[in-house]
């Protein structure tokens, strides 16, 4: 397990069999989330975020496929609205650790890869798909990709290569702005 602090928040992250503390940690949390966590299918995750030198209040365990090279877990914390995102497998989360409160659950295409946070948006990469969300917490687009694929962004716009296509376009606006 590793333990990350940001701003006043410590999180714990975990991949493989659940640790033993795991059911203290899901007793002592303010709100639990349990996804698949007894089948025997795809590979555990869990996720725990807390205040330093306190029990986790909140606690999201997960089973999630695909979990081959290339599909890792990944969080991404916005320190200044407190809202904590989750990619794994094709499952994707997004809690408010004000509360804590779940915000809402969404579905990456084929397999999440990552999270990156650009002014007040944050990226979702997935191999067949690349989606925005504000930073806290709505969506605002999302666009079908295809490997090989990839993006760059910088001063306030996307720069997609699909395949050798290439568009840009303002990142809050998504591809529907986009000049080719």
């Amino acid at each position: 397990m590793f333990s990350i602090g940001i701003d006043n928040f410590l999180l714990n992250v975990h991949r493989g069999p659940l640790p033993e503390m795991y059911g203290e940690y899901r007793r002592r949390a303010r709100l639990v989330e349990e996804f698949a966590v007894d089948s025997p299918e795809g590979e555990a995750c869990l996720v725990t975020a807390g205040h330093p030198y306190a029990w986790p209040f909140l606690v999201v365990a997960q089973r999630f496929q695909p979990y081959v090279a290339g599909f890792n877990p990944g969080i991404l914390l916005v320190a200044e609205t407190g809202v904590l995102f989750i990619g794994a497998g094709e499952r994707l989360l997004a809690y408010s650790l004000q509360g804590p409160k779940k915000l809402w659950e969404d579905h990456a295409d084929t397999g999440f890869w990552g999270w990156q946070q650009h002014d007040d948006c944050v990226l979702m990469s997935a191999e067949l798909e690349l989606a925005a969300w504000r930073t806290t917490g709505e969506k605002l687009w999302t666009t079908f990709v295809e490997p090989p694929w990839s993006y760059r962004a910088e001063n306030g716009q996307i720069h997609l290569d699909v395949m050798g296509l290439k568009s840009s376009f303002p990142i809050v606006d998504g591809p529907s702005a986009s000049v080719r």
